[in-house]
């Protein structure tokens, strides 16, 4: 029986509370100290919006009680995607200074060395889109910890632990594991099991975000968070508290069934919280698609047997049309007149308090993100 942590929180004892809930998993037993640790944060945009990214108090959390507990080779890491960028990141979502001051680097996977990898257990996915599988040589052997939020997600209903590794082992151009999403999430958690001493996650529902994830939501207070080392049992107990049956969706199904993790929330052994109380949770979510995901959907599967045609709309330069299309949706109309209005009111509530007093820090100083491509 696999083991989730949940925990009811508060923007006074969040930070206190992380502590709690690591020490609840018994992370320690999980996570050798002797191994270098990885935190993978959650970049899901540029922009810093409530529940899309890492929150600055998770991240606090989490480092502070490392420090504590002594553990001392750690580093940070964050990649690039074709509407994300590593470094004005991490500035935005004001992750910089909280590294700084726990000493801890940051490191844009774009600067570091990617390397063949050939799985050991056979893949539903990956072959068929990537051909062959690249992953970050400094991954290897090393304990993984993820950050994922509470949210939904058009490609996927809900987004959590297994979808985090997204981030991590797939470069920049990872747009095109959308055709056959759930299947690459269960190959990239398998691959994690293999390369990985161990993979852990937190993941913060303080404030979620329901509806057009993962970037155009509404910011929900949910005020709790979650720690397991099953990537399965995290992304299935989140998934019922925000109202799905896990088992109806699919990448958590497969999972499941392939025995990378428990997918069955009767069968996950919820520490933290009354069992009771956990049954009662219902955020009554619904995922919804925002205009780009809805396209990218619909050209995909009327393309997807036209080969040539689906050829040049997703693997030629025409594909930057698509990429400017969804950085002027979201970045220059979504995001100055729904997405501020939404911040506005966030601000307002002890969470949005408690997100202000953190610093942001000075635009950090950077080499330039590399234009690359290994695939």
């Amino acid at each position: 029986m696999s083991l989730v942590a949940v925990l009811k929180t508060s923007p006074e004892t969040v930070i206190q509370d992380y502590k709690k809930l690591m020490h609840l998993t018994e992370y320690e037993k999980i996570l050798p100290k002797k191994q270098k640790t990885i935190l993978k944060l959650n970049l899901s945009w540029t922009q810093y919006y409530p529940a899309c990214s890492t929150p600055p108090w998770q991240l606090e959390g989490v480092l502070k009680t490392l420090e504590e507990d002594e553990y001392q080779d750690v580093v940070a890491v964050e990649n690039q995607t074709v509407v994300t960028h590593p470094w004005k990141g991490a500035h935005q979502n004001k992750w910089l200074p909280l590294l700084k001051n726990y000493q801890v680097d940051f490191e844009p996977l774009t600067n570091v060395e990617w390397t063949q990898y050939q799985p050991k257990n056979n893949m539903l996915a990956m072959h068929e889109i990537f051909g062959q599988i690249q992953i970050p040589q400094m991954f290897k052997n090393t304990n993984i910890i993820h950050f994922p939020t509470v949210k939904t997600h058009g490609h996927t209903t809900t987004t959590g632990a297994m979808k985090n590794a997204f981030g991590g082992l797939i470069p920049k151009y990872r747009h095109h594991a959308h055709k056959k999403i759930h299947q690459v999430l269960v190959d990239l958690l398998t691959i994690q099991q293999e390369i990985h001493h161990n993979i852990f996650a937190v993941m913060d529902g303080c404030v979620c975000g329901d509806g057009a994830g993962p970037r155009t939501m509404n910011p929900y207070l949910g005020n709790i968070i979650l720690a397991s080392t099953d990537q399965v049992a995290i992304d299935a107990t989140a998934a019922k508290i925000m109202g799905f049956q896990p088992l109806e969706i699919e990448y958590i199904k497969l999972a499941h069934e392939k025995g990378l993790g428990i997918g069955d929330t009767e069968q996950i052994d919820i520490v933290g919280i009354d069992k009771k109380e956990f049954n009662k949770l219902n955020f009554h979510f619904q995922t919804k698609k925002s205009p780009v995901i809805t396209w990218d959907q619909h050209l995909r599967k009327k393309t997807m047997n036209i080969k040539p045609l689906h050829q040049l709309l997703f693997n030629s330069p025409l594909f930057k049309t698509f990429i400017f299309a969804s950085e002027f949706y979201h970045d220059k109309i979504w995001y100055p007149t729904t997405g501020k209005k939404k911040i506005k009111q966030f601000q307002k509530t002890n969470w949005g308090k408690l997100h202000q007093k953190y610093q942001q820090g000075p635009p950090p100083q950077y080499t330039t993100i590399k234009k690359w491509d290994p695939y």
